[in-house]
């Protein structure tokens, strides 16, 4: 089973997300919604195998995976202990130019 990690990156966009949803929606929806985020991210990470849409056209690591109008970016890494690592990108709203985000990496 895959250890977890958030990038800052993603760090910041759960941050921008709670930001957005809580100016129009509350705090608690914000929390909550994230949370949800969290908890999605947590049990890709129980799940054999490999999850979600390799994305090549982003960078040749990059896979996603839709949840609630979002994109979750991650990719598979090898760790010093054999246990590979999934590590959290990007979440984005799926509107969004995922070319030029990439991009600017």
């Amino acid at each position: 089973m895959p250890h977890l990690r958030f990038l800052d990156s993603a760090k910041d966009d759960l941050g921008e997300i709670a930001g957005y949803i809580a100016a129009s929606g509350g705090t608690q929806a914000a929390v909550r919604f994230t949370g949800e985020i969290t908890v999605k991210c947590e049990h890709l990470a129980t799940l054999p195998g490999l999850l979600g849409r390799a994305r090549p056209e982003l960078r040749a690591d990059i896979r996603s995976i839709p949840f609630k109008g979002y994109i979750i970016f991650f990719r598979y890494l090898p760790s010093d202990t054999n246990r590979e690592i999934m590590e959290i990108v990007d979440i984005v709203e799926g509107h969004r130019d995922f070319d030029a985000l990439f991009n600017d990496d």
